[in-house]
């Protein structure tokens, strides 16, 4: 009989590390660009810097078919109903990279018609900084967001995502009850959030 050495043949570990490793080198990103950060982000997708080493070069225009959001540039107030649902149509577990400080914070357009930060309607995993940030920053910020997948648990990401889905429900129930738009429903729910010190709807 064949004797079998258990050293190389057997390996022990956690289920969620497995899952996590799987996840982390496996994204499959949606670009929601809208400014010039989207430009770098096209630099950064070239053969010049080979995105593809880090399991990340399957770009999906489909938000049923990618797990990862890259928001790229300036959002308005009028595009959050529409950035809202592209999330909430995503593939889970999903993640959200906010690329440039319009992105992250309304940059520069401190004015009524623009969303001072994405992170007011859906949640955000990782800040790339920048006006606009190079390649190698979207890169950096990329492989930040491979180390919180590692380190996280299935229990926490699936609770993170809850939350979003339960203001989702709240968005609905404003529509119906005031007969108003996506649009103003979410506009209602930002400027609530506001005067309660709150800087997030979900």
């Amino acid at each position: 009989m064949t004797e079998i050495k258990l050293d190389d043949s057997v390996l022990t570990t956690r289920l969620e590390d497995v899952l996590n490793w799987g996840r982390k080198n496996s994204l499959w990103p949606m670009p929601f660009g809208t400014a010039c950060c989207a430009i770098e982000f096209m630099g950064m997708m070239a053969s010049r810097y080979d995105f593809s080493r880090f399991g990340a070069e399957a770009l999906r225009f489909s938000p049923r078919q990618s797990d990862l959001l890259l928001v790229l540039g300036t959002v308005t107030n009028k595009q959050a109903p529409v950035l809202r649902q592209i999330y909430a149509q995503m593939a889970e577990p999903k993640w959200v990279i906010s690329v440039g400080v319009c992105a992250s914070s309304g940059g520069m357009y401190r004015t009524y018609a623009t969303l001072q930060g994405i992170d007011r309607v859906i949640p955000v995993d990782v800040y790339v900084p920048g006006c606009p940030p190079r390649p190698e920053t979207i890169m950096h910020g990329v492989l930040k967001l491979q180390e919180k997948i590692s380190r996280e648990t299935l229990v926490a990401r699936k609770a993170h995502i809850e939350e979003f889905y339960l203001s989702l429900d709240r968005q609905k129930e404003l529509q119906e009850a005031a007969g108003c738009t996506e649009f103003q429903a979410v506009r209602e729910m930002v400027l609530k959030a506001g005067n309660e010190g709150d800087q997030r709807i979900w």
